[in-house]
């Protein structure tokens, strides 16, 4: 008998829809990949409780929707081969970096898409093609790519993205491909020889940007290691063993102190306080420079949990130390 059969629903523009698909295909969970449009519109709408991707749909009929729990779920029912290295510090390190991923990593991701008009132009013409769906005209297509681009580009400021907040923006993205061209390049994966948790988060995003001209190009031309660790990633395998903090250490320190605790970790306070306070606009100091948006409520929930994953793996071995150096520490206290 076939083994039931899981529905993603998603597309090949979200981070976090392939994100679950990369995870689907490393654990061998039988799954059906549907592009969300015309034709499964019925179906989504069905499962979906909010218009969001990625959905994941259960043999049993259960909808599931946000890409951490989903693969928090998945993983419980399918717990080999694990995506969490088994020393409980470095399985806290993957966590937070895959949640800076999805909170921050997203920025640059969306910054590129929406702030240059070859990537505008590419990505909503992509859409607009899935949205139409098949038999579209070129016509319809046509105007369907103008009415993305209108919706998405205002977008922007809700990842903060705007002339002042450019550089930084910009400058995280390299600062991440920097430190991966030679952390990859005597590992297969992040910890290791083998996916981590913190490879899906940090690689969806990252797929994103190689697949728009602007940060493709940059990546096909510069991060050679980087680009053979994306194709990787499309399909990743169990090919070695984690390997310990003495090996790593360099990279995911890296990552750590610039981009978690530099960027992340403080932009996350900022954008809680701000909620807490009621204010529509947020300032925050990244880099000795002035970093403002519109706080998000959804930032606020990750900063959460990222602190009560803290506080239940505080007591490992070693992690503190690695926290207190890099500067991450005095985030997670609540």
């Amino acid at each position: 008998m076939d083994a039931p059969t899981y529905r993603l629903f998603g597309s090949e523009l979200s981070p976090y829809s392939v994100k679950v698909r990369s995870y689907l295909r490393f654990k061998g969970i039988p799954h059906a990949w549907v592009l969300r449009g015309p034709t499964s519109a019925a179906e989504f709408q069905k499962f979906a409780k909010l218009p969001l991707i990625p959905l994941l749909v259960t043999p049993a009929g259960q909808g599931m929707q946000d890409s951490t729990p989903i693969i928090e779920h998945l993983e419980r029912q399918f717990p080999d081969p694990s995506i969490h290295p088994d020393d409980p510090a470095l399985r806290f390190l993957s966590e937070l970096i895959e949640e800076y991923a999805d909170e921050w990593g997203n920025k640059p991701m969306f910054h590129y898409r929406w702030s240059y008009d070859a990537d505008c132009k590419s990505a909503a013409g992509r859409i607009a093609a899935q949205v139409a769906g098949e038999g579209a005209t070129p016509e319809q297509v046509a105007k369907t790519t103008d009415a993305v681009a209108q919706r998405m580009v205002p977008r922007l400021a809700f990842v903060g993205s705007h002339a002042g907040t450019r550089d930084t923006i910009e400058g995280s993205l390299r600062r991440v491909l920097d430190t991966l061209e030679v952390h990859l390049g005597v590992r297969r994966y992040l910890f290791g020889d083998r996916p981590s948790l913190a490879d899906l988060g940090l690689w969806g995003q990252i797929y994103e940007c190689w697949t728009d001209p602007t940060p493709g190009k940059l990546i096909n031309d510069l991060y050679p290691t980087t680009w053979r660790w994306i194709e990787r990633m499309l399909n990743p395998k169990v090919e070695g063993d984690w390997e310990s903090w003495t090996a790593i250490h360099w990279g995911i320190e890296r990552l750590l102190e610039s981009e978690v605790a530099g960027l992340f970790l403080p932009w996350s306070a900022a954008n809680a306080a701000a909620l807490e306070k009621g204010d529509t606009e947020f300032t925050v100091q990244l880099e000795g420079k002035p970093f403002s948006q519109q706080p998000q409520k959804y930032h606020a929930r990750s900063l959460a949990e990222i602190r009560r994953k803290y506080a239940a793996a505080r007591n490992a071995p070693g992690l503190d130390a690695v926290l207190t150096a890099t500067g991450c520490k005095r985030w997670l206290h609540v």
